[in-house]
């Protein structure tokens, strides 16, 4: 059952996200290559301090939490699979690895929205960068039934 309140906020902005997300090939780009940003943005991060990558997370999952709770549970498996992974990670790949991809995944997310025709989300509220992870989540819920 949807939350009152934030459900609607999250609605609301998923809606908006999903506005220069309508092309199927720009949906598959970013279910792709979001997540690989989140993991890329948490080991540039992680690189400067694991505290720092620790911090960030948890602002992010309370942002999460107060749009929606299984948004927050879901977020919180992923960003605990991203950490655990740069933990197990040889120090010295961490940076390297971490800056690559998030310029290939970044160049993906631009020739997805230039398929769509459509300038990315964001470039209108830094919010949205926030979101894109829970569009693409939204995704595995609506596949799962899992309500948000």
């Amino acid at each position: 059952m949807p939350e009152t309140g934030h459900a609607r906020d999250i609605d609301a902005l998923l809606a908006k996200y999903g506005e220069s997300h309508l092309n199927h090939t720009n949906e598959l780009i970013h279910i792709v290559c979001v997540p690989v940003i989140v993991f890329s943005l948490l080991g540039i991060l992680w690189a400067i301090h694991p505290l720092v990558a620790l911090a960030v997370s948890v602002a992010s999952l309370w942002y999460y939490f107060k749009l929606s709770r299984p948004f927050a549970v879901g977020m919180l498996v992923m960003t605990a699979l991203i950490l655990g992974l740069l933990r197990a990670l040889p120090p010295a790949t961490v940076l390297p690895l971490s800056i690559a991809i998030f310029v290939l995944a970044w160049v993906g997310q631009f020739i997805g929205h230039k398929i769509e025709g459509k300038k990315p989300s964001f470039l209108e509220d830094l919010r949205f960068l926030l979101i894109g992870p829970l569009f693409v989540l939204s995704f595995l819920y609506r596949r799962l039934h899992v309500a948000y």
